[in-house]
């Protein structure tokens, strides 16, 4: 296996740092736009890493990368604006594809908060016919949350459950990060756009529709000692992978924000910095979205810092095997002291990044496979499991 990692950020390199410890791949080539971090990111990791540069927007550049270096696997670890280029990069260079968020959707035109518009991921899923034929696989959303948490859903709808009412994403944490008020731990762009679009619920007799921003707040229980936490809607890709393979009457992702980080969010987009559109700032055109993310510190850099614990989960209540009503949390807590003493990446960062390398390795040994445009429920779920408890992070669960 010969892997190319486009984006060297937190991700990318908590990404990089966990590999380093597997056997399981030849080569892995890290793309940056800024050549500089892509060499801090394979810095005292050995020469199966190389460093290089790659423009994400264009899928001729990361088409030629793969070329060079016989990529055979594409890790897409950037913003979820650069999917389409990556994602067809991969494909004309032969090589297999896996990102941890999905091709941005768009909000109905005239009821954003009531109708779906463009779905997230619809634009990947549009060409899974063409993947298929060409034996190819592109396997999407599997970081965290999207990733652990879909592999959740299909165990619990394999090992736990006859009959499944509702899959609830449940994501909440007590991080604190010293000396900043307001620091989010992972990219404000993409907590801008899953935050502010319209959220996405699945009913069985309803299909896809949207609702308000942060609506049906509840207060959620985390477990290790997190605790209740106000949790509200979120756009989210769960809601629009897991019923194309799990059985569900209902599925939800609902995020504990907090209401000080929803406010920030509701005054950005009431000044219009939530835009990507660009505007002319003393003749220079400007996001406003960049600009945001440009004020405020790196999540990467925010490790030694930050206290406290991360839970990503997926709550589902139904019918157990033997028919009685049934309520689990299946989750996964990293604790920042942990991941920075252990790897040196911040605990948000590194929860997310383990996942796709878990099953890169599952894939390079043949544990898992497939063709075509899939999510990770699409796929056994125990491989998965049983090698996340290997690489020291285990999973856990709670009945209800």
């Amino acid at each position: 296996m010969r892997v190319l990692l486009v984006g060297a950020g937190g991700v990318g390199s908590a990404a990089v740092a966990i590999a380093a410890r597997r056997s399981f791949f030849d080569t892995m080539v890290v793309a940056d736009h800024d050549p500089a971090r892509a060499e801090r990111a394979v810095a005292g990791h050995g020469d199966r890493f190389v460093a290089a540069q790659v423009d994400a927007s264009s899928a001729d550049g990361v088409a030629a990368l793969c070329r060079e270096h016989r990529i055979t696997h594409v890790l897409n670890a950037v913003d979820p604006r650069f999917v389409m280029p990556i994602f067809d990069g991969a494909f004309a260079a032969g090589a297999d594809y896996l990102d941890m968020a999905m091709s941005l959707s768009q909000p109905h035109p005239s009821r954003p908060y009531a109708e779906t518009g463009v779905l997230l991921g619809d634009a990947q899923f549009a060409r899974s016919d063409d993947w298929s034929a060409a034996g190819r696989l592109a396997l999407c959303g599997i970081g965290v949350e999207p990733g652990l948490s879909d592999v959740f859903a299909r165990y619990a709808a394999d090992e736990l459950f006859s009959e499944i009412d509702e899959i609830g994403v449940r994501d909440g944490a007590n991080l604190t990060v010293d000396g900043y008020d307001f620091a989010p731990s992972f990219s404000i762009w993409t907590t801008i756009e899953e935050c502010l679009n319209p959220p996405v619920v699945w009913e069985q007799d309803r299909g896809w529709y949207t609702t308000e921003p942060f609506s049906e707040p509840e207060v959620f229980h985390f477990p290790e000692g997190i605790g209740p936490v106000e949790c509200v809607n979120v756009e989210h890709e769960e809601v629009l992978l897991i019923p194309r393979w799990v059985k569900a009457r209902r599925v939800t992702f609902k995020y504990g924000l907090g209401d000080e980080f929803i406010e920030v969010l509701r005054t950005l987009h009431k000044l219009g910095l939530d835009s990507t559109a660009p505007v002319s700032v003393r003749g220079v055109q400007v996001s406003p979205r960049d600009v945001v993310a440009a004020c405020l510190p790196d999540p990467a850099t925010l490790g030694e810092r930050m206290r406290g614990k991360t839970c990503a989960g997926t709550w589902v209540r139904g019918l157990g095997p033997d028919g009685q009503p049934r309520e689990v949390y299946l989750y996964h807590v990293v604790d920042n002291e942990w991941s920075m003493r252990e790897y040196g990446h911040q605990a948000v960062v590194w929860q997310t990044a383990v996942n796709p390398v878990v099953a890169l390795e599952l894939l390079a040994t043949g544990t898992w496979s497939g063709v075509g445009v899939l999510g990770p429920e699409a796929l056994p779920p125990m491989p998965f499991l049983d090698l996340l408890n290997a690489y020291g992070s285990p999973w856990g669960m709670e009945e209800r």
